[in-house]
């Protein structure tokens, strides 16, 4: 009997265009289980992020936690996660708790409408792959705020040619050469937005103005590519903000011991931050 139940919490669903597994629907329930011990239904989103974003602490980083190869599909990995997918399910679980929606079929469609252009999966150039078009159609949305202009930042263009510069990494373009094209054009829309950062050298000056939970964007040197890292703000007993996120291969989702201003001078390809505040559900 112990055998069977083992058993059936490794099966892996693929209806609708999804991909999840029971344990994914477990931690979901757990999710929500927790929104009620902590009564976190009325208490100001950006606390619920925060929140929920500890609860996955000690979650493993799994590296390309969306690449199935294949037709796109919704693909739900709650036992592993990467820096973006921890931030998106963050940032799920607690609007779906604002909401006051508890079903696992509540989570697909919120995840869904997060993490596709316009909330619609249409095959694989409807991801939102780079983390500055996410952050532009979701503000569209009225998900997020980027507040980082009126923190003080600076502004900034985007140079992106990333994933069609190495096309050969990304198996879904290798496979189908037919998408290039699609993410060019994508490439060339967001290079012609402009942006704003906070360069690391000014981050520890607007500290006390990053609130807890607030999304936090790492911008980059590394050419073509606009985001290099992601995570969620989180207040230290020190007062200072810190970084709650999924780090790297071979560990898990921490918090970073360093303040946020200290640890992106300590990360080379760090070059700033974008501050994006997520917008209530009342």
């Amino acid at each position: 009997m112990f055998k069977k139940v083992l058993l059936s919490f490794l099966v892996t669903f693929t209806l609708n265009a999804q991909i999840f597994t029971e344990k994914d629907i477990e931690i979901c329930s757990t999710k929500f289980s927790l929104a009620v011990e902590k009564n976190l239904f009325d208490k100001p989103i950006n606390e619920v992020v925060a929140e929920i974003g500890k609860s996955f602490l000690e979650t493993d980083y799994v590296a390309h936690a969306l690449e199935s190869g294949g037709e796109e599909k919704l693909v739900i990995n709650l036992t592993g996660l990467d820096c973006t997918t921890f931030l998106e399910n963050a940032l799920v679980f607690s609007r779906l708790i604002k909401k006051r929606k508890t079903t696992f079929d509540d989570y697909l469609k919120e995840l869904t409408f997060i993490r596709y252009r316009d909330g619609i999966i249409d095959e694989y150039p409807s991801r939102l792959h780079y983390f500055s078009d996410w952050i532009y159609n979701n503000q569209q949305k009225g998900i997020i705020k980027d507040v980082t202009k009126e923190l003080g930042g600076r502004t900034l263009n985007f140079q992106i040619d990333f994933m069609t510069a190495h096309a050969e990494a990304y198996m879904n373009l290798k496979n189908n050469p037919h998408f290039i094209p699609l993410i060019a054009e994508q490439e060339k829309e967001i290079s012609s937005r402009t942006y704003y950062y906070i360069p690391e050298r000014e981050i520890d000056a607007i500290d006390n103005k990053i609130m807890n939970g607030d999304l936090i964007a790492f911008t980059t040197n590394i050419k073509g590519l606009d985001i290099s890292h992601v995570g969620i703000a989180v207040k230290g007993t020190d007062g200072k903000t810190h970084l709650l996120h999924a780090p790297q291969v071979g560990s898990k989702v921490e918090i970073t011991k360093l303040p946020l201003s200290d640890y992106v001078k300590s990360v080379k390809k760090h070059t700033g931050i974008i501050v994006l505040r997520v917008v209530d559900i009342l």
